[in-house]
């Protein structure tokens, strides 16, 4: 059995960035304006001014920050501090996790 449901896709464009979301039709619009909101602020700390090319180039950095806003489709941390850290803390991972290892060409 398969369950149709309606979806609404909004464009929004925010700052030099467009996106485009799919909600349902008992979604709060605003709820995702405030989400796209948060994201660009919190990709404007991490790059400085955010640009497309700073996600072009940096995707993975972009959707780790994206999923530690949000799980499941809802926001799973509302302090912009603690995504932060915890950013920053990967970065930290990352670095000692590549300074172990011998990288060769």
């Amino acid at each position: 059995m398969t369950v149709k449901r309606k979806l609404w896709v909004y464009p929004y464009r925010y700052a030099s960035l467009y996106f485009c979301c799919a909600i349902e039709q008992n979604d709060n619009e605003l709820l995702t304006l405030e989400i796209i909101h948060r994201y660009v602020e919190l990709l404007d700390k991490y790059f400085g001014s955010v640009c497309e090319l700073d996600i072009i180039f940096n995707f993975e950095k972009a959707y780790f920050i994206l999923d530690e806003l949000l799980v499941g489709g809802e926001i799973q941390e509302t302090s912009k501090k603690n995504v932060l850290k915890a950013i920053a803390a990967q970065d930290l991972l990352q670095e000692v996790s590549y300074g172990d290892v011998p990288l060769e060409l």
